[in-house]
């Protein structure tokens, strides 16, 4: 694929977006939450995908509850500021029903980290 996922789950995303015919891109856009008193940016938000042909940017989070509080905030200030975006937030328990729909499950003997398991599922119409 040739990007560069800052963590696996967001690979395996892309996996089923392609695999679905979504197109998408990572990372394009970095917005400005805050600056400083020279205009200087010190606060940004860069949500992990966004998918043209929805006009929709998608942020996973798949971390720590205390990681995911300043994340919410980080959408709540994007959505103040840029009422016209489309966020949509994947929160770790939606990533876990993506995976046990896919078989990914990580009850199911697999770590949904590993290369092995970022497989895109079988074709159901083979």
């Amino acid at each position: 694929m040739g990007v560069r996922f800052a963590h696996p789950s967001e690979r395996h995303f892309a996996r089923l977006l392609d695999f679905y015919g979504v197109a998408w891109e990572y990372e394009p856009h970095t917005f400005v939450l805050e600056r400083d008193a020279d205009g200087r940016p010190t606060r940004a938000f860069s949500p992990d995908f966004f998918l043209p042909e929805h006009d929709c940017f998608i942020e996973l989070t798949t971390l720590s509850q205390k990681l995911v509080t300043k994340k919410n905030a980080k959408v709540r200030r994007l959505r103040e500021l840029h009422p016209e975006v489309n966020v949509k937030v994947v929160y770790q328990r939606d990533y876990r029903s993506l995976l046990a729909k896919y078989g990914l499950d990580e009850d199911e003997g697999g770590d949904p980290h590993t290369e092995a398991n970022l497989e895109p599922p079988a074709d159901p119409r083979s």
